[in-house]
């Protein structure tokens, strides 16, 4: 079976053919998403997966009014946490992501209907023969970059947004001669 490049051991694989690419809608998997893909900047994005279930329990199931209303109480138990990536600057930006996420829920009714918005509410099909092909940001991911930023979020650089576009299917970036390229 032919998978995309990067694809090539677990967590990635079962990553690769149950998540990534697939169009998520669900305003708890997107603001997990975004936790996550915040995490990871910097690092490899296996790093995230294996702990993946650290920052589940960490971030309270990813529920973002629990996590918009930690203390520093909480970013002091969480630096302490070996399940996730224990970066100071990138734990306020989670609790402070939570905070802007439920302004938008507010505001466009749900996360998922501000954010689909960037894209015309469907997904991009590109047709990428090769990982290498694939490109680190666009200039949609740059403008939801722009417009998150003008919101408060932080750690939504223009990469990281085009990460998070991939993660939830906002593009379809499998390479072309992957098995679920056409599904």
């Amino acid at each position: 079976m032919n998978r995309c490049e990067w694809a090539t051991q677990e967590p990635n694989i079962t990553y690769h053919d149950k998540e990534w690419g697939r169009p998520q809608h669900n305003d708890q998997k997107l603001f997990e998403f975004l936790i996550l893909e915040g995490a990871q900047a910097g690092l490899s994005w296996v790093t995230i997966l294996k702990r993946r279930e650290g920052y589940k329990k960490a971030f309270s199931n990813f529920d973002a009014l629990k996590v918009s209303k930690y203390s520093q109480k909480h970013v002091s138990k969480l630096l302490r946490d070996e399940f996730i990536i224990r970066n100071k600057l990138k734990i306020n930006s989670a609790i402070n992501n939570a905070k802007q996420f439920l302004k938008v829920q507010e505001e466009f009714e749900s996360f998922d209907r501000y954010l689909w918005g960037f894209v015309g509410y469907k997904p991009i099909k590109n047709k990428f023969k090769k990982l290498s092909d694939l490109p680190t940001s666009t200039e949609i991911s740059e403008k939801l970059s722009k417009d998150l930023k003008k919101r408060g979020f932080s750690f939504v650089g223009p990469t990281i947004c085009y990460a998070l576009m991939q993660a939830i299917g906002m593009v379809n970036d499998h390479t072309t001669g992957c098995f679920l390229y056409g599904k």
